[in-house]
Order: structure tokens, then sequence, then C-alpha cells
């Protein structure tokens, strides 16, 4: 399934100036998988070995003798009156859906509809059979196929949510070496603090251009031959300037240690489970415990000399063929970033209310799942009609 693009795994690594490296590793190379963030680590099975490619792995989770291995908290979906709960309930809404942090995903549907990202958490499994429509199924099975085009998957059993980081860990320190080779990676990590939140996504792509600038692309499906209105382009923009934030902080060596452990509640003295433990050692990590796999990374991110990304390129894809649409260049415009985040992150935060779309786009009401319970939108009808009472009376 390799393309030829990446190093040969059974070669030699390249080594990491001032960091750790390992030398002519014979085993897979780790990478990661699209959405770990939630915290639900599917496993997946390789059809073939091959070693012209390196291999993602991801966590299975087992059981624990900590009380909690999940990495989000959620708590169960309650059906009653959302306004009223959130109302009667003290907490920010970071704690009241037990999050430890945001993905990047979330910070972009905001721009979409806020409100809407509200009852998917209030909800759940309204979002659940919505993934499993036909054609957002073809969407992922686009992003997969191209995944595959460069790595294998490889499952590796998990026992603390420590394990489940390390992992993550672990597929960002296989890319490095790729990066700083000139060639390009998929599925990357990224994550940091923003608006004091801590706030994680995969990058679908970092390659090098015929410039030899650092391009980050996004890929994006389309159920029709067309480009998306242009408020479906402003969840993207800001999706991938976020992405290019949290990338550049972390090779500037802006991550800090206590970001991620405080964050998400970790213990850097956490022993590494057996089977990850084992992956590590044979890559070339001595690692031991989850510390010492943070200390590295950091280590290596500081040392990497990797440069920013010069040009952000989002690809639109049919569904049904994964024919090219068109792709579009996105410029990154910092201040609009940051006050976006900025009033997005407010929110989680508990500093307002939850916010519905306005009536000039109140049409995107007719494509949500939540438009029949919406109390936003009854609220905006009510308005509405009144407004209109009032100017007939006049």
């Amino acid at each position: 399934m390799g393309d030829g693009s990446q190093p040969s795994v059974g070669s030699s690594r390249r080594a990491t100036k001032g960091a750790a490296s390992s030398s002519s590793p014979t085993n897979p190379r780790p990478e990661v998988e699209r959405g770990w963030w939630s915290g639900s680590l599917a496993m997946r099975s390789c059809s073939h070995w091959t070693w012209d490619c390196f291999a993602l792995v991801i966590g299975n989770e087992q059981s624990s003798s900590r009380p909690n291995v999940s990495e989000q908290e959620s708590e169960p979906p309650n059906e009653g009156n959302g306004s009223k709960r959130r109302k009667r309930d003290g907490r920010i809404p970071l704690e009241r859906f037990g999050w430890k942090y945001l993905s990047v995903t979330n910070l972009s549907q905001q721009a979409w509809c806020e409100q809407q990202v509200v009852y998917g958490m209030e909800l759940p499994h309204i979002q659940q059979l919505r993934e499993e429509v036909p054609v957002v199924r073809a969407g992922s099975c686009l992003h997969l196929a191209r995944e595959l085009e460069v790595h294998d998957i490889v499952p590796i059993n998990v026992e603390s949510r420590e394990d489940s980081w390390a992992v993550k860990i672990l597929n960002l320190l296989s890319m490095i070496p790729f990066l700083q080779a000139g060639e390009h990676v998929r599925e990357l990590p990224v994550f940091g603090e923003l608006e004091g939140i801590l706030v994680v996504g995969v990058v679908d792509e970092l390659r090098y251009n015929s410039k030899g600038e650092l391009e980050l692309r996004e890929l994006k499906t389309r159920r029709q031959r067309t480009f998306p209105s242009a408020a479906q382009k402003k969840s993207h923009h800001l999706q991938v300037s976020i992405y290019k934030l949290l990338f550049e902080a972390m090779i500037k060596g802006q991550l800090n240690k206590d970001v991620l452990t405080q964050h998400l509640h970790l213990q850097t003295e956490q022993p590494l489970g057996s089977e990850v433990l084992v992956h590590a050692h044979k890559v070339g990590f001595t690692v031991n415990t989850f510390g010492d796999l943070l200390d590295l990374m950091l280590l290596n991110l500081t040392y990497a000399e990797i440069l920013d990304v010069d040009t952000m390129t989002i690809e639109y894809c049919h569904q049904a063929d994964a024919s090219v649409i068109g792709t579009e260049v996105v410029p990154f415009e910092e201040e609009w970033v940051k006050s976006e985040l900025k009033h997005y992150c407010s929110f989680w935060k508990g500093q307002r209310e939850a916010k519905g779309v306005d009536i000039e786009e109140a049409w995107k009401c007719r494509y949500c799942d939540f438009a029949d319970i919406c109390q936003w939108r009854q609220s905006k009808s009510e308005e509405a009609t009144q407004k209109n009472r009032a100017n007939q009376s006049k």
C-alpha cells in the first residue's frame, strides 16, 4: 500500500538532533488514527504486511486497575428540557459534559451553529445515528483510503489513559523524521492550549510543495459536485487555521508538559502498559513511564527544525466516486482566528450562553437533526412573529 514516497520502514531511522533516536529499526513505525480525540480507540486489523510503508498504531482499551480509562467522561444523555437543566447546573459546559479537552472539529462546528454543537453533546445518540448515514460513511471511507496509501494499521492493547496518550505520542514521534527528510505525512496529531483550554486535532496531510514550502492539506468530501457555501467555508477555514496554530506552537517548543498532565489528569509516573512498552522499545525509544515519553516528545519537537506552514489548502472531492471537485488556498488571518477562538471558547468556559444562527442564516436549520426541538429556533420564530404583529398594529 505504500506509494514509495515514504522512507522504508526497514531503513535506519534519521536521528533527531539533541533527542533520542532509534538505530536501524526493523518494526513498523506507528502513526495516528483519524478521530483519536474521541477517546473511542477502535481496533482495525491489517489485511497484509508490507515493509514499504509505516504502520498506524491504534489503542484497543483493556481493563485497568484504574477506575476510569476513558479520555472524556461524558454523562449519560438526558432527554429532558435542556435549557432548564443548564440553568440548574452551575458547572461550566466543559465540566457539565465531562470533557477535559475540545477537538478542533468542535470549535469549527461552532462556526456553523453553536446550538447544534450543544444538542449534539446532550443527545449523542442522535449524532451517532447521523454517522451511520451512507453519505457520511462514504466520506469516512475516502479519508481511510487516503490514509492507507502511506501506512498499514496495527492495533495494540492499552491499559490506562496514559497508554492511550502514549500511543498518540509514539505516532507523533514517528512522523517527525519524515518531515525532517522532506517527505509527507498523513493523520498527524496536534494539540496544545488555546484560550486556557486544551485543544486537539488531526491534520489530514503535511507535505512540501514544489517551492519547498510546507503545505497543510485538508480533505473535504461533498455530496454535490460543487464548492461549499460561504458559511461552510468559514468553518473549514477556521479548522485548518487552528491546525496551523497548534502545529507551529508544538515545533517552536511552546507546548508545556503540564498542559497535558493537568488538563487530562494524567500521571507522569504511570508505567507504560506491556504492549505499549514493547512497541516503544522495538522502534528504539528507551522509555518506561508516561513521563519519560512526554519528555522525549518535547525534546524531539524542540529540536526538530521543521518549517512553519506556508500554505493551507482544502481539497474538495465528490463522495460517490472520489473525483476532485477543486482545491482552495486558504489565507491565514491570525487576528480573525484568535478573535473567533476567544468567542467560541468563552462559551465552553461558561462566560456566555450558546448562540444559534441569526435569522439571515435560518436556512441552515433545514439540514439540522435537532430543528424540531431547538429552543433557539423557537425563540427566534416567536420574536419574528411578535415583530410582525407590532408592525401590523402601527
